[in-house]
């Protein structure tokens, strides 16, 4: 017996993919990935952003995240593409989105995707990290680090979906530098913050599963000795792919780059639709008006 098939015309189809590049700070670096899709998928609707959503029976909008940051941990550079079925201005889309979430949910960047260049996610090979850490000495953190980089190898045991899992945390980490004093912090724990204080920046790339910030920490453990007085805060500085060592290449700068090569004029016809937008008494154009950040 065949399956029976939704009544109705099917969805729109996918006719722009844009690549969206996001922050979480602050308080919102506690939030779960599940909260943050849901944020982000009601700024969508919000905005009317004409997102694109799949065939069947639970239609589903079409946004695909890339390696979300775990919870606890904030971030500079989340990625998420979403399929549009209608084409957009990226820098509406952007402003529209932005103005629909919370703050600390801050999307930074919105570029369309570049036909012919690839996905995003196979571009996003490994991870900068900045993990700052109060209460530790740049003295001990240097030798937690020179202790680190001089292993071989050095496994800690994960907690992930399928069970307790070993992982080389050495592996995947391919360079590890401390940054100074406390005056190079990026996010502060707390403005009022004094004593010892170390940062450490480390290039992870990414494994299956991944290395995150606190197994870093756990791996310095193991191999120097390090205590933690006070808890530590870690931040995704960037993603993207790899060059040399341990270079991280911007991932949108493809799509960026194809952006600025102006296009052939066709006939009018053939001209990409555009959502009708709206004006501000600064004259700056947007999609049509949608709810300020909560």
């Amino acid at each position: 017996m065949a399956a029976r098939r939704p009544d109705g015309p099917p969805p729109p189809p996918v006719v722009q993919r844009l690549r969206i590049r996001y922050a979480k700070r602050g308080r919102l670096r506690f939030t779960s990935h599940r909260d943050v899709a849901r944020a982000v998928e009601r700024a969508l609707g919000r905005g009317k952003v004409p997102v694109a959503f799949s065939a069947g029976f639970s239609p589903h909008p079409k946004v695909s995240w890339m390696g979300a940051a775990p919870t606890g941990v904030a971030s500079e550079a989340e990625y998420v593409e979403i399929g549009l079925q209608r084409a957009c201005d990226p820098a509406a889309v952007r402003e529209a989105l932005d103005a629909g979430l919370p703050r600390g949910l801050d999307v930074l960047e919105v570029v369309e995707a570049a036909p012919g260049e690839g996905g995003l996610a196979e571009r996003l090979e490994a991870s900068a990290w900045r993990i700052e850490l109060p209460g530790l000495s740049e003295a001990a953190a240097r030798a937690a680090v020179a202790a680190f980089v001089a292993a071989e190898q050095v496994v800690v045991e994960r907690r992930t979906k399928g069970g307790m899992r070993d992982v080389d945390v050495r592996f995947a980490v391919l360079d590890m530098t401390v940054m100074g004093d406390a005056g190079d912090r990026l996010h502060p724990i707390s403005p009022g913050t004094t004593g010892p204080y170390a940062i450490i920046e480390a290039v992870v790339q990414h494994t299956t599963p991944a290395v995150r910030p606190d197994d870093v920490l756990t791996a310095l453990r193991q191999v120097a000795a390090l205590e933690l007085s006070e808890p530590h805060r870690a931040t995704r500085l960037a993603q993207g792919r790899l060059t040399g060592r341990s270079g991280i290449v911007d991932p949108l700068e493809v799509d960026r780059s194809a952006a600025t090569i102006p296009a052939a004029a066709g006939p009018p016809e053939d001209r990409r639709p555009q959502v009708p937008p709206s004006r501000d008494t600064e004259g700056v154009t947007r999609l049509p008006a949608s709810a300020g950040r909560p």
